[in-house]
């Protein structure tokens, strides 16, 4: 079992690739969760993720005749950018197994560092299955992505950190795949203070260390089929599951929608983008599911930053489409020259900007002289877009807004 010691010696050798990432104050998220949150950074850490940190620590763990022969792992993308950009410090040689539907910023990014990446399989644990057999038939190491007492030690270098930056540390609120973050950290900050309460963040779609902890004994999820792709492990590992039976106080499960929505309120308001994974932390606060210490500071880990443009940009429309900032509205009109005009004037008064215009002549049931129009607007809000719907109605244009 990692103790407060391992982690301290593993620190230094962390510290050769991984940097010291910021805790930042928000207001807003402390207003919203009821008390004092700052959020720990570790989507600015090297590589986007902590995983870096563990990375590093296994590599020194490993010694030169450990990685002689380069070094294999398996992982949905942060794992494979951390242990690549480790083993790129020390010159060695760097193979990943990566599932099929892993994010191609995430695969790409390793690839980037260096990994020969094999693409494959259709979870994680697939990916394991094969990255074992390529360190037994090629004489590579193989580096677990959690389920290892280094690289335990080195993920828990960040509650070192904690506990000197944030000196009325009283809560920590950590995102929960494998569990090797959370054990890490509970066991940096609770060896020294053991009243700080150390709480997990799974999310629903996949989450089986509830059950876990419950049952003592690994309980798999069915599914990880969900935006928080960093911590879709289906089964928990077993040196892991015992350190969380042991160190941490809680556990708490979000939803998707609530990882896309803290996703958004961490890009619009603290100015920073985070990976689903890493903002179920602050989900869980907003959403209640984790309250605040009463007194002292609770921080929120952001543990990765690596997410796909494409996925942002749905997460970002959906939220405009929630907050009734962007209006989908499909209406009829009749098809002659000058009927769009006389509807974007409608719009226009009432304020509204056309972002998307689109004639739908097919699928609906239509006069022969008639058009269905699809409009894509941009409003200042759930009432103004409300306005917006009653002026078209009033002009005689049947508006239905669709989700």
């Amino acid at each position: 079992m990692p103790s407060r010691s391992d982690i301290e010696a593993a620190r230094q050798e962390v510290e050769r690739v991984a940097r010291r990432t910021p805790v930042l104050s928000t207001r807003t998220i402390s207003e919203q969760a009821g008390g004092k949150v700052v959020l720990k950074a570790e989507n600015l850490q090297r590589t986007g993720s902590f995983k870096v940190r563990g990375a590093s620590a296994k590599l020194a763990a490993l010694g030169q005749e450990g990685r002689a022969h380069g070094v294999v792992a398996a992982s949905a993308g942060n794992h494979a950018q951390g242990l690549a950009a480790a083993a790129a410090a020390h010159g060695v040689r760097c193979e990943v197994f990566v599932p099929a539907d892993a994010p191609i910023a995430k695969t790409e990014a390793a690839r980037g560092q260096g990994a020969i990446l094999h693409v494959g399989g259709a979870s994680v644990d697939d990916c394991l299955a094969a990255a074992k057999d390529r360190a037994r038939e090629g004489g590579l190491a193989f580096v677990h992505p959690f389920d290892d007492p280094d690289v335990v030690a080195g993920q828990g270098s960040l509650g070192l950190e904690l506990l000197e930056d944030v000196p009325d540390l009283a809560k920590v609120v950590v995102p929960v795949g494998g569990g090797g973050l959370a054990a890490g950290v509970a066991i940096a900050v609770k060896s020294a203070r053991p009243e700080v309460e150390v709480v997990g963040v799974q999310v629903a779609a996949c989450a089986p260390y509830p059950a876990s902890l419950e049952q003592g004994r690994a309980v798999p999820a069915e599914s990880a089929l969900t935006i928080a792709d960093g911590i879709a492990v289906k089964r928990p590992g077993e040196l892991t599951l015992a350190l969380l039976g042991e160190w941490l106080d809680g556990m708490a499960v979000v939803d998707d929608e609530d990882a896309a929505e803290a996703m958004v309120v961490l890009l619009e308001r603290c100015k920073l983008v985070v990976e689903g994974a890493g903002a179920v932390g602050v989900a869980a606060l907003i959403g209640g599911q984790v309250t605040p210490a009463a007194r002292g500071t609770t921080v929120a880990i952001l543990s990765g930053g690596n997410v796909d443009p494409g996925l942002l940009l749905s997460i970002a429309r959906r939220h405009e489409t929630l907050a009734g900032r962007r209006l989908i509205v499909l209406t009829r009109v009749l098809d002659r020259p000058g009927a769009l005009a006389g509807l974007l004037a409608c719009v226009a008064e009432a304020g509204g900007n056309v972002v998307d215009v689109s004639h739908v002549r097919e699928g609906f049931d239509l006069h022969v002289r008639e058009t269905a129009v699809e409009l894509v607007l941009e409003t200042r809000g759930r009432e103004h877009a409300d306005r917006v719907l009653r002026a078209m109605r009033a002009a005689g244009y049947p508006a239905q807004a669709l989700e």
